[in-house]
């Protein structure tokens, strides 16, 4: 039972590091709490079941599952990176230079917008998407692992050491460390600051639909509500590991993920949900700066 919680517990885990690289990225460059991103996680998801629901009406995936897959995720990191991208542009840009109080109530209003925009249009009944290799795996001892675990892992895995690459070797990532350190001093410099944080928005958004496209293969079973818990979940992960840390972010999620595996397995799967709180709790309280606190000279 352990090892099977553990392998449950990654694989949520790793989901919300997902999710906790768009706040820690957000909050690097802006020293802003984008408390919307649960809601573009949301719309991932939703948009994953649309596409999907869409090949299937055609035939495409009676003639290849795999295909369909891979274009219902490219649309669905489209769609959802134009959502983060435009709301970049309305609510938090003419707020740049207003008090600090003032982008967080206006990130507030645009995650009640999205909930009640997704629940208008999609209704606010569930929705089940077909399930696609749940139950088919491999054994190791007594621990099962399916195919999809093992996907949503190594996809996860990719996506990270992509991510660091960009941030540590490119020249837009440099920018956006440089962003992150100075934002007066990198215009100084010659760099775009509105370019960087509007691609900063777009990656992160990007992350978020990764991370519902992966969940709604999952569980089969999306909601216009879903975002608030997860995102609840991946700003503890973000906050956990250092808010503004990469690689914090990463390892916050993935720790999460084992809390709240093994604490489900362990205590009670009624309160699966309350874990991340207490843990969140207990961090401020112990240690609110988080496993991976950033030195001034680096905060990304």
């Amino acid at each position: 039972m352990f090892f099977q919680q553990l392998i449950h517990g990654l694989t949520l885990g790793y989901v919300y590091a997902l999710i906790a690289l768009g706040y820690t990225m957000v909050y690097g460059i802006l020293q802003l709490i984008n408390f919307a991103h649960g809601e573009i996680y949301m719309l991932g998801a939703y948009m994953t079941l649309i596409a999907f629901a869409f090949f299937t009406s055609v035939g495409l995936t009676e003639a290849s599952i795999s295909l369909s897959l891979f274009l219902t995720l490219i649309i669905s990191i489209l769609f959802v990176a134009a959502y983060g991208f435009t709301i970049e542009r309305v609510a938090y840009r003419p707020l740049r230079s207003a008090p600090r109080l003032s982008p967080l109530i206006s990130a507030i209003g645009v995650s009640i917008f999205l909930q009640n925009f997704v629940m208008l249009t999609q209704g606010a009944t569930y929705k089940v998407f077909p399930p696609i290799m749940a139950t088919q795996g491999f054994t190791i001892g007594e621990t099962k692992i399916t195919y999809l675990q093992l996907f949503i892992i190594i996809l996860s895995s990719l996506i990270m050491a992509l991510l660091h690459l960009f941030i540590s070797r490119t020249k837009t990532g440099k920018a956006m460390r440089a962003v992150a350190q100075d934002r007066l001093m990198a215009s100084l410099v010659g760099i775009d600051t509105d370019r960087i944080i509007a691609i900063t928005f777009i990656v992160g958004s990007a992350l978020g639909a990764v991370a519902g496209f992966m969940v709604t293969l999952y569980y089969s079973l999306i909601n216009y509500y879903m975002g608030y818990i997860a995102g609840i979940k991946a700003f503890t992960a973000a906050v956990l590991g250092g808010i503004g840390s990469i690689p914090g972010a990463m390892v916050g999620g993935i720790l999460l993920g084992f809390i709240e595996g093994l604490a489900a397995g362990y205590i009670s799967s009624e309160y699966k949900d309350a874990y991340a709180f207490i843990v969140l709790i207990i961090i401020l309280l112990l240690k609110p700066s988080g496993l991976f606190k950033k030195t001034e000279e680096e905060k990304v």
